[in-house]
């Protein structure tokens, strides 16, 4: 496994490149996964409005106006915090390459750094603004079609669903947060898919509806790309060994299986980031130097290939189903039924209520589940209505 695309360059192409280490596996897919799911979003919103079934808004600005104290204040307060990181960084990039997480998130920087930062931060700032600079500022209102909104939902996605996945997940893992409450809240790695799909849906709904964006069509327009970005994403989950996997598999390969590869049907995750299992012989790096005994199914990799296959029903289905809301109903129930199935071989904490026990995410899949089940009903009710 590769905890880093260091790692992987390395044993992939024999090149040494040390400032790679600072490029962690999990999170160079979870970027991966919001630039495919943008992409898609993108195509079906466009898609959409040229059928007319988008609103629009309006955005007033005042053009040609000097740069105000505000702007130039958050201009510097920003520009501070990247030259405080970065000359930190310059100074010590052995070290950093190493711990590259515990360099960004420590308060720890160099403060002539942040001056120089802030210093050239403002002045383009203020430079960028006397070019556009009119001798007397007019107000301009702007139309925004909703597909140009998309990198403000995906950011407010990602920040809102990557805050919700981080708190599912300490929920999920209460004895773990409470050991090491500020590794467990600002590690890179533990994050529960549905605290993000909940938060970040909540959020870019309230985001579209201020937009005037009819919700049922923006929701519909954001199902296969969640698919899809989600299977995008459990790649990371694989390749970086985070501990989303699945229970012990010590069973033989069955024959239907024997064309594939053994760590198929049993992986070990060699090297996993979360330093779990037993200590592995002529090991490449002391920091990542473990593997799993036994072996363990593959979970994040089923889910990869489930969801994909889910994400072209989807998209193939999209133009079909013209009843607003649903195409996300289905997604829903597709979601549900998917999550709830790969948890009956995954690691995860149960919870009990007399004799029946449960994973947090299948009670959750559960009832998205059934969400979705009435949402089929209802919208399809509304429809004829």
């Amino acid at each position: 496994m590769y905890p880093s695309l260091y790692y992987a360059v390395k044993d992939l192409f024999g090149l040494n490149i040390p400032f790679l280490k600072m490029f962690q596996s999990f999170g160079f897919f979870v970027a991966l996964a919001f630039i495919a799911a943008s992409y898609v979003w993108t195509k079906e919103l466009k898609r959409k409005d040229e059928l007319g079934l988008l609103g629009t808004s309006t955005r007033k600005f005042l053009k040609g106006q000097k740069a105000t104290t505000n702007e130039l204040l958050f201009s510097a307060i920003f520009g501070f915090f990247i030259g405080y990181k970065l000359l930190y960084i310059a100074l010590d990039f052995t070290a950093f390459t190493e711990n590259t997480q515990g360099f960004i998130l420590s308060f720890e920087g160099n403060f002539v750094g942040g001056i120089i930062g802030a210093v050239v931060s403002a002045y383009l700032t203020y430079r960028d603004k006397e070019r556009q600079k009119l001798e007397t500022p007019i107000w301009v209102e702007e139309v925004l079609k909703p597909h140009q909104l998309v990198s403000n939902m995906t950011i407010i996605a990602a920040v809102s669903g990557l805050l919700g996945a981080k708190i599912f997940h300490n929920l999920e893992n209460w004895d773990e947060f409470m050991f090491d409450p500020i590794d467990a809240i600002f590690s890179f790695s533990g994050l529960t898919m549905y605290g993000g799909l909940i938060c970040g849906s909540i959020s870019v709904i309230y985001y579209g509806r201020k937009h005037n964006i009819a919700v049922t069509h923006l929701i519909d327009s954001s199902a296969p790309a969640i698919m899809l970005g989600y299977a995008v994403g459990r790649i990371g989950c694989h390749v970086a060994g985070d501990g989303d996997w699945g229970i012990v598999n010590t069973a033989p390969k069955p024959n239907w299986l024997s064309w594939a590869p053994d760590w198929v049907w049993a992986y070990d995750y060699p090297n996993n980031v979360n330093g779990v299992g037993e200590v592995l012989p002529n090991c490449f790096d002391a920091k990542f130097c473990t593997h799993l005994v036994p072996p363990v199914f593959p979970t994040p990799f089923y889910e990869t290939i489930m969801c994909l296959i889910l994400f072209f029903i989807l998209w193939k289905i999209r133009k079909r189903v013209v009843v607003p809301g649903m195409l996300f109903s289905i997604y829903l129930i597709l979601n549900g039924m998917e999550r709830f199935t790969i948890e009956s071989i995954r690691v995860n904490t149960l919870y009990h209520i007399g004799s029946f026990s449960f994973t947090q995410a299948q009670l959750i899949s559960s009832l998205l589940f059934m969400t979705g089940v009435v949402g089929v009903f209802y919208f399809k009710s509304r429809s004829k209505n």
